[in-house]
């Protein structure tokens, strides 16, 4: 099992509607075991879509869906205009 999470950190003021827009899009994409999460500490407005996956496969095929899925692909428009940065980790669950 892997644990994927892409963090993003916010411009000010877009925080909350770059969480709203990753929740509706990845609960339109069927995503059952995603959950977004906010800052309390550390970087202001940061913002992290977290999901697990089976293996590196699913994650891949989960990046192939996104790059071609037309309804992901519009839930999601315009949500680079709310960020300034952004990474990915993939973790392993031990």
């Amino acid at each position: 099992m892997i644990v994927v999470r892409n963090c993003f950190v916010a411009k000010p003021g877009m925080g909350s509607k770059l969480a709203a827009q990753i929740k509706e899009a990845a609960a339109a994409s069927g995503m059952t075991n995603a959950r977004v999460l906010t800052d309390l500490t550390g970087e202001f407005n940061r913002v992290i879509l977290e999901y697990e996956g089976a293996n590196i496969g699913e994650f891949e095929a989960r990046m192939k869906d996104y790059a071609t899925n037309p309804i992901l692909r519009e839930k999601m428009k315009g949500y680079t205009d709310l960020w300034v940065t952004g990474s990915r980790e993939l973790l392993q669950i031990v």
